[in-house]
C-alpha cells in the first residue's frame, strides 16, 4: 500500500469514527434525558431505555467493523459486540430482581466495555481524537465498579447510569471534534 493510498485511508477511518462518534454524543444524550425523566423505578419505559443502551452499542460497533479500515481491531470489536449483546439480555433477566441486580449488570458491563475501549483507543491512538476515548475507558473501569459497590445502597440509584451516559457521550463529542479536524487536515 503506498503511503498516498494508506494516508487516504487513515483520513477516510477519521472521518468514519468522527461521524459515528458524533451520532453517539446524540443517542447518550437524549438517551440520558429518558432516563433521568422516568429512572426512578423500573417501569416499561424504563426497562426498554436499559435494554437499548447495550443494543445501540452493538449497532455502534457493527457501523465502527464496517468503516474502519485501516485501524480495524476486529478482537476488541467482535467482542464489543457480544459483550454488548449478552448485557442487553443480562439487563432483561436483571429487571426482574430490581435495581441493584440492574445496576451490577451494568457495572459489570462498564468495567469489561470500558477495558475494551481502553485497548481499542490505545490501538487507533496514531489516527489522532484517541486521548478521550483512552480516559473515557479509564473512567468505565472505575463508574462500573461504582455501580457494583453501591448497588444495594441508598446511592445505587438508575440516575446514575445517566450520568456515566452523558460523561460518555461528552468524550465522544471531544473525540468526534479532535477526529473531525484530522479528517478536515488530510482533505
Amino acid at each position: 500500500m503506498s503511503t498516498t493510498t494508506a494516508e487516504s485511508s487513515a483520513v477516510d477511518t477519521a472521518t468514519s469514527l468522527r461521524n459515528l462518534y458524533f451520532v453517539r454524543f446524540g443517542f447518550a444524550i437524549l438517551w440520558a434525558a429518558g432516563m433521568f425523566v422516568v429512572g426512578k423505578s423500573l417501569g416499561p419505559v424504563t426497562i426498554a431505555l436499559l435494554v437499548l443502551y447495550p443494543l445501540f452499542d452493538v449497532a455502534a460497533a457493527i457501523v465502527d467493523f464496517r468503516s474502519s479500515k485501516t485501524a480495524r481491531p476486529t478482537v476488541g470489536l467482535y467482542f464489543n459486540m457480544a459483550l454488548s449483546l449478552l448485557t442487553a439480555i443480562g439487563l432483561a433477566v436483571a429487571m426482574t430482581s430490581g435495581i441493584p441486580a440492574v445496576l451490577r449488570v451494568w457495572g459489570v458491563w462498564a468495567i469489561t466495555a470500558g477495558a475494551v475501549q481502553l485497548i481499542v483507543a490505545i490501538s487507533r491512538y496514531r489516527l489522532g481524537g484517541q486521548w478521550a476515548m483512552i480516559l473515557s475507558g479509564g473512567i468505565s473501569v472505575l463508574a462500573g465498579s461504582n455501580f457494583i459497590l453501591t448497588a444495594g445502597t441508598p446511592k445505587g440509584m438508575l440516575a446514575a447510569v445517566a450520568g456515566y451516559a452523558v460523561l460518555g457521550g461528552i468524550f465522544f463529542l471531544v473525540s468526534a471534534l479532535r477526529l473531525h479536524r484530522v479528517a478536515k487536515k488530510g482533505r
